[in-house]
C-alpha cells in the first residue's frame, strides 16, 4: 500500500470533495494547506482503502515524482478547467 493524504478540496458552491492522493513523497501536509488545485469531479466516486474519493486530482508525474497541476493566479474555487 502506498502512502496517501485524504484532501478534503473547496469547489466553492459546488462543495467540499474529498480524494486520496498519493502526494507524500514530495508535498508535506503544510505545503498542501490552502492551495489550489485543478481537479476533475465528473468521475464516479471510487473506494480508496477506507476513503470514498469524489474527485481526481491532476498531478504530472514522472516515476516516482509527483507534481501538482495548479493555476498560476488564484481562481474563484469551483472555475471550470477548459
Amino acid at each position: 500500500i502506498k502512502p496517501a493524504y485524504i484532501l478534503a478540496i473547496d469547489f466553492g458552491p459546488i462543495g467540499i470533495y474529498k480524494s486520496s492522493a498519493q502526494l507524500t513523497r514530495n508535498y508535506k501536509t503544510n505545503d498542501l494547506i490552502g492551495v489550489q488545485v485543478t481537479a476533475v469531479i465528473n468521475f464516479p466516486k471510487k473506494q480508496i482503502g477506507k476513503t470514498m474519493s469524489s474527485c481526481l486530482v491532476l498531478a504530472a508525474v514522472d516515476q516516482e515524482k509527483v507534481t501538482l497541476i495548479k493555476p498560476l493566479k488564484k481562481v474563484i474555487n469551483g472555475t471550470v478547467v477548459a
